[in-house]
């Protein structure tokens, strides 16, 4: 990929963000409504306020509670939905259970959890983790019931069993699917954190916009809502640059087969 295409991606990625952004700008000057101020007011707000004791005394906590949750729901997920996906009996019969509890919005379980979890970090990385964990393990069960036999029998033919079995050819076979869903759990993670964050907390993002809408710091709540967006959007980009790079071999067979 030459220097031009590269240019292509960038500006087709940031265009659409940026009309928007230029659209809001223009849109709200002047604008008197106490809950909706001037885009000019917010961003000044913003400056003034995620400055670096912020960012340290309540956006690290968040990031924290957040890759904490996130990571254990994928190291579940992935553990149990290969084990779940090896085995047709046990498939068959856990599959219900699972679809009852992925059926459940996480926030409706927040009050339960925080019964026997308390409201410290524990009860937050919980929140987090009930609710990624069914997109990574249904994900990776349909991953791991979908490679291909022909694949597992000519591993076995040359006696490729046990661990070697699983690293070397069902966890890669069923790598898009995994990561598919370690995608969705990204997003979810987010919005949980943060929600657990208002139900119950001394710190953190989601309780710094509570606090300023609470007290009616209205363009602090904005700018709160601002950096939580780009919050998403950097983790969003991070994880696809880093799935790009693990399953390049998966992108080129793509472009193999379109181009054939």
């Amino acid at each position: 990929m030459n220097v031009g295409d590269i240019l292509k991606k960038v500006a087709l990625v940031v265009a659409l963000p940026l009309v928007l952004f230029v659209g809001w700008y223009v849109l709200s000057a002047g604008s008197e409504n106490f809950y909706a101020p001037p885009l000019s007011e917010i961003l000044t707000a913003f400056g003034d306020t995620w400055q670096t004791e912020r960012l340290k005394a309540d956006v690290a906590p968040s990031l924290v509670r957040l890759f904490a949750g996130y990571l254990l729901a994928a190291l579940i997920g992935v553990g149990v939905g290969v084990a779940i996906g090896l085995n047709r009996r046990l498939r068959a019969t856990v599959e219900p259970v699972l679809e009852f509890f992925r059926a459940i919005p996480p926030p409706v379980l927040v009050p339960v959890i925080m019964l026997f979890a308390g409201i410290g970090n524990g009860m937050k990385v919980t929140v987090i983790v009930f609710g990624c964990i069914w997109p990574i393990l249904l994900n990776t069960v349909e991953g791991v019931r979908a490679v291909d036999s022909v694949v597992l029998d000519t591993a076995r033919s040359y006696g490729v069993n046990g661990p070697a079995r699983l690293t070397h050819v069902v966890l890669p076979s069923a790598s898009p699917q995994i990561a598919a869903g370690l995608r969705q759990a990204l997003s979810i993670a987010i919005i949980l954190m943060v929600i657990s964050e208002m139900f119950a907390a001394s710190n953190g993002l989601g309780f710094t916009i509570v606090q300023f809408q609470r007290s009616f710091a209205i363009p602090e709540m904005w700018s709160g809502i601002i950096l939580l967006g780009l919050l998403g959007f950097v983790l969003s980009v991070l994880f696809r640059l880093a799935e790009r790079r693990l399953l390049r071999w998966y992108e080129g067979l793509r472009a193999a087969q379109r181009a054939g």
